[in-house]
């Protein structure tokens, strides 16, 4: 029963690598990326190259060698997504601080740390991941790591223009999954926004409390000489003009008024969504979301965004179990390698998650998965060096005890 498992997993990225788009990978290679994938899932502790010489049948050197060659972590993501997400998605994009000592280290500089709410030094990644809306979760696309800011000015480049680089370069791509870009308040910018609708893409985001948004003027001319008018006042969100917000949603503990505006510092029109929070009948905040789309309803556009926080979960889930922080690598493309398969493990384990389900309100716990995976690799050696058959009447009982010992919903 515990090889069972193990062999679920490996057999589900075999079928992935068995695609078109790996066709060009040799069965050494193939191997260790299944090696690789299962033994992220299944050690527990740091993750880095000393653990996987002693957990698995490659010796260090090899991962060390293994991971300086690069892998298309985009395309296997996207054989994964398809298999489980729904159909409603829209893409997440989120920068990440990973603390890194090293004086050697590729991209080391000081960057935002926002559990410390400082710039620490360290290394910077932006991930990209499809949020699943039906299932309220985030599936990892692929990481890019940040470069220096010497490298970044070299390119005439700073860290804005850097990420939405990354959106322009990758939009075929991201296209494919779906036509919104959401990101948080940091990205809301003319250069950003920009750049996003440039390449055919919407942004979805939060806008400051104090920006100065404008009503469209829908009335007659007035055919006096000089230009038309085209605004009707200033937006003041406080008091909203009721004769241009529609009431889009009305529930217990959210109102939600949506309007297309002028925004003064993205020089365009937008659809601006604000929700009113309530809490005992109290109104307890009000937040400005936005959409690029002048089409999409107000409620989606806060749903939608509100939504992104499934990729910070994405994060924690990813340090706290896979190793994203604990590489012991410093070139560019063994970190590279490090940070996607960190963050792909977690959707390795989501699959299992989103496929056994079925429509119930089981929620995710990569605390259990991680624990399931740690016991059948246990299990598998103990039954192995002992001779032990896991498939008796009796035995398969005990294993299957085994497997969830530890977990949190056993």
């Amino acid at each position: 029963m515990a090889s069972k498992v193990n062999n679920k997993v490996k057999q589900l990225i075999f079928n992935i690598l068995c695609v078109d788009s790996f066709s060009e990978l040799n069965k050494p290679r193939k191997d260790f990326i299944v090696s690789v994938l299962w033994h992220i899932l299944s050690i527990k502790g740091k993750i880095n190259f000393l653990q996987f010489g002693r957990f698995s049948l490659f010796g260090e050197q090899t991962f060390r060698n293994h991971f300086e060659k690069k892998f298309d972590f985009f395309a296997f993501n996207k054989q994964l997504i398809n298999q489980v997400a729904s159909s409603e998605r829209v893409i997440a994009l989120d920068p990440s601080y990973i603390p890194k000592a090293g004086k050697c280290t590729y991209g080391k500089g000081k960057y935002w740390s926002g559990v410390a709410k400082a710039a620490k030094w360290g290394l910077d990644i932006c991930g990209f991941a499809v949020i699943d809306i039906a299932n309220n979760t985030a599936l990892h696309l692929n990481a890019w790591q940040t470069p220096s800011a010497a490298e970044l000015v070299n390119k005439g480049l700073n860290l804005l223009t850097y990420y939405a680089s990354l959106v322009t370069e990758n939009a075929v791509k991201f296209k494919e999954f779906s036509d919104y870009i959401i990101a948080d308040a940091y990205f809301s910018k003319k250069p950003f926004v920009d750049a996003i609708l440039s390449v055919g893409l919407h942004f979805i985001s939060r806008l400051r409390d104090d920006s100065v948004l404008k009503y469209k003027y829908y009335g007659e001319k007035t055919g006096r000489q000089g230009r038309p008018k085209q605004y009707n006042g200033k937006v003041d969100v406080k008091n909203l003009d009721t004769n241009y917000f529609s009431l889009d949603l009305l529930i217990e503990d959210i109102k939600i008024y949506s309007a297309v505006v002028y925004s003064k510092a993205f020089k365009r029109d937008i659809k601006l969504a604000v929700a009113i929070f309530f809490k005992d009948g109290k109104e307890i905040a009000r937040k400005l979301y936005f959409s690029t789309d002048l089409e999409q309803e107000g409620e989606k556009i806060v749903r939608y965004y509100r939504s992104r926080f499934q990729i910070e979960f994405l994060y924690r889930d990813a340090k706290q179990f896979t190793g994203l922080t604990t590489c012991q690598a410093r070139s560019e493309n063994k970190l590279d390698f490090h940070f996607n398969a960190a963050l792909t493990a977690i959707n390795l384990a989501k699959q299992d998650w989103l496929s056994t389900k079925n429509g119930t309100l089981k929620p995710f716990s990569m605390a259990d998965y991680k624990t399931l995976y740690n016991n059948t690799l246990m299990l598998e050696r103990f039954m192995c060096r002992f001779a032990i058959n896991p498939n008796t009447a009796k035995n398969q009982k005990i294993v299957k005890e085994l497997l969830d010992y530890g977990k949190i919903a056993a």
